[in-house]
């Protein structure tokens, strides 16, 4: 590894969790993470990481789903309680709200996993951290 990369890598996963909602590569923070819509990249453009070995799987759809969730429900009593409206007008702003925010959530959502599972040397990935932190032994109690 380069002393450049090394300088590029994440502090702490927050940081790699910020770069993969970013839609960005956990490593280095420059390099796009997705080909297509929700189709990783083989390869980082930047600093070529390997993303094959990630396995993000169903898990950005649950998460979506539960934050979705958890923000429509207090939008639909407040739509019920406060407004007069229909079945159909409740429908016609509930359901379209949700499916923005559900596909909204979903590209950041997987970015957010697969950065978690870098950080963590998951599924193949190799841990990497920053030279100091190696030196401190913070890692060697993990």
């Amino acid at each position: 590894m380069t002393p450049a990369l090394f300088t590029a890598l994440p502090a702490d996963v927050w940081q790699a969790i910020a770069r993969g909602t970013r839609c960005r590569c956990p490593r280095c923070g420059e390099g796009r993470l997705f080909r297509k819509w929700l189709k990783p990249l083989d390869r980082c453009p930047v600093c070529t990481l390997d993303l094959t070995p990630q396995r993000a799987d169903d898990f950005p759809a649950y998460i979506a789903m539960i934050v979705t969730g958890h923000l429509m429900a207090p939008l639909i009593i407040a739509l019920s309680k406060d407004y007069a409206l229909g079945v159909v007008a409740m429908f016609a702003i509930v359901v379209p709200v949700a499916l923005a925010m559900m596909l909204g959530m979903l590209q950041p959502a997987k970015g957010a996993v697969i950065a978690v599972q870098w950080w963590n040397g998951m599924h193949g990935f190799a841990r990497e951290r920053r030279p100091a932190e190696e030196a401190t032994g913070e890692d060697a109690q993990a």
